[in-house]
């Protein structure tokens, strides 16, 4: 399967972004309220510049207290960043999720964001496959 077919099952609301000076406190709400556990960081909302997760905040606030919180994402986001193309098949997307131990990445094509996908997407797309690929098997041994 490949990125851009989950991008076609997700809702085309886009991505939720935040420009670089806004305060950590600001990104949390917002997360908070989107009820999402990332959000990427763009100074024009077409290229990924960071990405800021809510473990991200979790780890600094345990680091170093809600004094963090006053802070601009750009102390706090990720700023080299991985992202995968729409061409890209799921188990290549899943591997480097798995092997940099991250949730979330951008989808960039021809340099211009397009989407975000999820650990959660990758794993529902690849259990899809595998349900699909198993019924096509027993039909076959069936003689359907």
């Amino acid at each position: 399967m490949l990125v851009q077919q989950i991008l076609k099952g997700k809702s085309s609301d886009g991505v939720v972004t935040l420009k670089p000076g806004a305060s950590v406190s600001d990104a949390a709400a917002m997360l908070s309220e989107k009820r999402i556990g990332t959000v990427v960081i763009s100074v024009d909302g077409n290229k990924a510049d960071g990405i800021l997760s809510e473990r991200d905040i979790v780890r600094e606030l345990g680091k170093r207290g809600p004094g963090c919180m006053s802070e601009t994402v750009n102390d706090l986001m990720t700023k080299k960043l991985v992202t995968c193309a729409p061409e890209d098949s799921t188990d290549k997307v899943l591997s480097q999720m798995t092997e940099g131990r991250f949730r979330h990445m951008p989808v960039v094509d021809k340099g211009v964001l397009v989407g975000l996908i999820s650990l959660g997407d990758v794993v529902k797309a690849q259990l899809s496959e595998i349900s699909m690929e198993k019924e096509a098997l027993q039909g076959m041994i069936m003689g359907h």
